[in-house]
């Protein structure tokens, strides 16, 4: 059996690199993924990203970092399945909408949020800091949730079909999502509506399952088990135990 196409390093609760699966996921393109977190990688890992950051795509010889890039670089190599819109104002947006998030919700939902709840308790044993989950949940999430409505339409996808701008919405909401923060259809009926599109998207669904099927497996164990719930995970992984704290930024 040949070896699969792409390779990608990076765990399946971080929304960075759910948008990059998703974009392997619709394009229908072979991978494996090692899915560790960035602060449990190894030296070889910080080698492939000297930021201890993740994804990475390692596409042969090249390694491609940060989503972004990595979605872009797919798209460049199967056009064929179209993930940005094809008019050059709605893809500039488009991808505009996908920094916004990239920046400002991974400030706000990964980490005021996410890592507080998650992270910082589970793989550090430290308290989250109940302020500062607060402040994100019932003051800048909500701020960011206002403009997101302000720049989606009222029905559909943003911009006809799927692109990386319900991927990426979908991507970070579904990490408020897991700490129990959803979004009022009520005050952001455009926000809601997207998320209801791209959540039923079959590749959305199929990462979700997986994401909840580990839910509760201690980190050092989940390599074993995605493996054993069918998932593309590689025979080898970077990951070391216990966590480093280092730089974690998850990008």
């Amino acid at each position: 059996m040949p070896a699969p196409r792409y390779h990608i390093i990076g765990n399946y609760f971080s929304p960075y690199v759910r948008k990059a699966l998703l974009f392997l996921e619709l394009k229908g393109l072979d991978y494996e993924i090692d899915p560790i977190a960035p602060f449990i990688g190894d030296d070889r890992f910080q080698q492939l990203n000297p930021l201890r950051r993740v994804p990475v795509l390692v596409d042969g010889a090249r390694v491609v970092n940060d989503s972004s890039v990595i979605c872009q670089y797919l798209e460049d190599r199967h056009p064929e399945t179209p993930l940005y819109p094809a008019d050059i104002g709605d893809r500039a947006q488009a991808r505009w909408l996908e920094e916004f998030c990239d920046a400002r919700l991974g400030e706000v939902v990964v980490w005021r949020m996410f890592f507080q709840k998650g992270v910082k308790r589970l793989l550090f044993g430290e308290a989250t800091d109940e302020e500062v989950f607060a402040k994100a949940r019932d003051e800048e999430l909500p701020a960011a949730l206002d403009y997101l409505e302000s720049q989606l339409p009222a029905d559909g996808f943003a911009f006809g079909a799927v692109s990386i701008a319900d991927l990426s919405i979908a991507s970070f909401l579904r990490n408020a999502a897991l700490v129990r923060c959803a979004v009022d259809a009520q005050r952001w009926p455009r926000v809601a509506g997207v998320l209801e599109r791209t959540w039923a998207l079959p590749a959305f669904a199929k990462l979700v399952a997986l994401e909840t099927a580990i839910a509760r497996t201690p980190v050092p164990e989940q390599h074993v088990a995605l493996r054993a719930l069918g998932a593309p995970v590689s025979a080898e992984t970077l990951g070391t135990w216990p966590p480093r704290r280092g730089v974690m930024r998850i990008e």
